[in-house]
C-alpha cells in the first residue's frame, strides 16, 4: 500500500486568519466533540451495519414467529430491568468522574463496591422472580407457551446486560470511552454474530441466538470488569470495605430510575400490546421493522455521547452564547447528515423490508412510520440532554411521562384495529410530542434555539432528494434484488441531498465545522498510512 498523501482543505471550506476569542473557543469545542466521538461513531456504525446484516440473516434463519417470541422475552426483560439497575448505571459515569478528578479514593472504592454488590444481589433476586413467575405471563398474557423454556436465558442477559451498562459507565467516568466502545463493539458484537451464526447453522435456532448473546455479554463482562479494575487507583480498591451509598447517590439514580421508567414504557409499551393482541409472529415483524428504524438517529446519538457533559460544563459556567452556538450548529448537521437516511426508510421502505424475506413484508409501512417520527427526534437535536444536564430533569420527565401515557392510549386503540401499523403511529406521534414539546421546553428554559434562516436551504435540498429517490424508485426494476434497489437509493439520496447542499452554500459556522472534519479527517488518513 502506497503512503497516505496530505489531504488540504478545499478552499471554500479553509478557515484564513485569526479567529475572535469566542470563535476560537467554538472551534477547539466542536474539535473535541468530532475527535472524542470518531472511535464512537465509528464502533456505531459498525455495530449498524453487522446489525442490519446479521438481521437479515436471523430473520431468514429464524423467522418472525421465533423473533416475536425473543421480543415478547425481552420486554420482560426491559420492564424488570427497571428495578435491577435502580439508576445506578446513570450514577456511574457522574460519580466516578467526581471522585477521580477529585482524589477522593475511598469514596470512589465505596460507591463502586455497594453499587456492584446491591446489582449483583438485585439481579439475583429479580431473575428468581422471572423463573417463578414467566411461565404464566407467557401463557395467560403473551399467549404463548413456548416462550417459557428460554427464561433462563433472558435471565441471564438481564444481569449481564445490567453489570455492563454499569461497568461501562465507570468507563465513561475514567474518560475512556474509547476503549469502552472497543470492547462493546469491537469484539462483543462480532463474537455475538460468530457464535449466533455457527449454533444456529447447527439446529440450535432460536435458543442458539440466546446462548450466544449470554456467551458474548460474559464475554465483555469480563473484559470491562478487567479495565475498570486496572483505571481503578490502587487506593480506592483497598483503602475501605464499605457497602453503604451515599444519600448523594441515590438522589441521583432515584431522578434516573423514573427517567428509566418513562424510557421504558415509551420504547417497550407497544411491543407489549402487540404482544397481548397479536401473534408472536406479527410481533416479530414489528421488531425487525423497529430496529431498522433504530438507525435513524445514528448522528444523533454519537453527538450527544460527547456534548451531552459540554452542555452541563457551559451551563454551570453561564457562557450560553457557546451553548447557543453549538447547539444550532450540531442540530443543523445532525439533521444534514439524517434527512436522506430518513428519507431512503421512508421511500425505500417495501424493498428494505423486502431483503428480510416475505414474511417481513407487512413491516413496510411500520419502517415508513418509524423513519418519520426519528427524523422529527434528531430535527430538534440534543433537547433531551439539555434538559437534563441542565437541571431541569423533573421538566423531562414530566415532557416524557405525559407522552408514555399517550403512547400507552393510542396503542391499545390503534393496535386491536390497525395492527402492527397502528402501533407504529401510536410511537412517532409520542416520538413527534416529546420532541416538540422539549424543544418548546428548552426555549423557555434555557433561551436557546436552534433554528435560523440557513435551514431554507436544506428545505430544497430535501425536496431534491425526495424527487431524486422517488425517480430512482419508479425507474428501478422490481425484478433487481432488494438490497441493490435499496443501495441504489441510499447512495442517490446523500448525492443529492449534499451536492444542492454544497451548490448553494454553507453558512460560516457550517464551514468551520466541515472544515474542522476536513482537518481531522485527513490527519487521521495520513497518521495510518503506510508505505509499501
Amino acid at each position: 500500500m502506497s503512503a497516505a498523501t496530505n489531504i488540504p482543505a478545499p478552499p471554500e471550506l479553509a478557515i484564513v486568519g485569526p479567529l475572535p476569542a469566542e470563535s476560537a473557543e467554538f472551534r477547539r469545542r466542536i474539535a473535541s466533540i468530532s475527535r472524542q466521538s470518531a472511535v464512537y461513531f465509528g464502533g456505531t456504525i459498525f455495530t449498524a451495519a453487522a446489525g442490519y446484516f446479521f438481521k437479515i440473516y436471523l430473520a431468514r434463519r429464524l423467522g418472525a414467529e421465533a423473533l416475536g417470541l425473543y421480543a415478547l422475552g425481552m420486554s420482560i426483560v426491559g420492564f424488570l430491568g427497571l428495578f435491577n439497575a435502580v439508576g445506578l448505571p446513570a450514577a456511574a459515569a457522574r460519580f466516578v468522574a467526581q471522585y477521580y478528578t477529585s482524589a477522593n479514593f475511598s469514596r470512589l472504592g465505596d460507591f463502586l463496591r455497594a453499587s456492584l454488590g446491591l446489582l449483583s444481589i438485585g439481579n439475583v433476586v429479580l431473575g428468581a422472580v422471572v423463573l417463578a413467575v414467566g411461565p404464566w405471563i407467557a401463557v395467560h398474557f403473551y399467549h404463548a407457551p413456548v416462550l417459557s423454556s428460554y427464561f433462563l436465558s433472558f435471565v441471564l442477559i438481564m444481569l449481564f446486560g445490567v453489570l455492563n451498562t454499569f461497568l461501562g459507565q465507570a468507563m465513561a467516568g475514567y474518560q475512556d470511552v474509547s476503549w469502552r466502545t472497543v470492547i462493546t463493539h469491537f469484539i462483543g458484537t462480532p463474537a455475538n454474530i460468530l457464535l449466533a451464526v455457527i449454533l444456529i447453522s447447527v439446529g440450535w435456532g432460536l435458543r442458539g441466538y440466546l446462548v450466544a448473546q449470554v456467551a458474548s455479554a460474559f464475554l465483555v463482562f469480563l473484559l470491562l470488569g478487567r479495565s475498570v479494575w486496572s483505571l481503578t487507583p490502587v487506593e480506592a480498591r483497598t483503602t475501605t470495605k464499605s457497602m453503604i451509598v451515599e444519600k448523594e447517590v441515590i438522589a441521583f439514580s432515584a431522578t434516573a430510575f423514573g427517567i428509566a421508567a418513562v424510557d421504558f414504557a415509551l420504547s417497550q409499551a407497544d411491543k407489549i400490546v402487540l404482544g397481548f393482541y397479536l401473534s408472536p409472529r406479527q410481533v416479530g415483524v414489528y421488531a425487525v421493522a423497529i430496529a431498522l428504524v433504530g438507525f435513524v438517529p445514528i448522528a444523533l446519538q454519537s453527538v450527544n455521547q460527547i456534548f451531552a457533559p459540554m452542555i452541563a460544563e457551559l451551563h454551570a459556567s453561564g457562557n450560553r452564547a457557546l451553548l447557543q452556538q453549538l447547539y444550532a450548529t450540531l442540530t443543523k448537521w445532525i439533521v444534514i447528515l439524517t434527512l436522506p437516511l430518513a428519507f431512503t426508510m421512508m421511500i425505500f421502505a417495501k424493498p428494505l423490508i423486502a431483503i428480510f424475506g416475505h414474511d417481513f413484508e407487512a413491516g413496510a409501512a411500520v419502517l415508513a412510520i418509524g423513519a418519520c417520527g426519528q427524523l422529527f427526534n434528531c430535527a430538534v437535536g440534543s433537547v433531551g440532554y439539555l434538559l437534563l444536564m441542565s437541571g431541569n430533569q423533573m421538566q423531562l420527565i414530566k415532557i416524557q411521562g405525559c407522552n408514555a401515557a399517550l403512547m400507552i392510549g393510542l396503542s391499545l386503540f390503534l393496535v386491536p384495529r390497525f395492527g402492527i401499523a397502528g402501533a407504529a403511529v401510536a410511537s412517532a406521534v409520542a416520538v413527534i410530542s416529546t420532541n416538540l414539546w422539549s424543544l418548546v421546553a428548552v426555549s423557555r428554559c434555557l433561551h436557546l434555539f436552534p433554528y435560523n434562516a440557513g435551514y431554507r436551504k436544506l428545505i430544497l435540498c430535501a425536496l431534491i432528494s425526495a424527487a431524486v429517490l422517488f425517480i430512482c424508485l419508479r425507474g428501478l426494476s422490481p425484478a433487481q434484488p432488494p438490497l441493490m434497489i435499496a443501495g441504489i437509493g441510499f447512495v442517490a439520496a446523500y448525492i443529492s441531498f449534499l451536492g444542492t447542499l454544497l451548490l448553494f452554500g454553507l453558512d460560516p459556522d457550517d464551514r468551520r465545522f466541515a472544515a474542522i472534519l476536513w482537518h481531522h479527517l485527513g490527519r487521521r488518513v495520513r497518521r495510518n498510512g503506510v508505505t509499501s
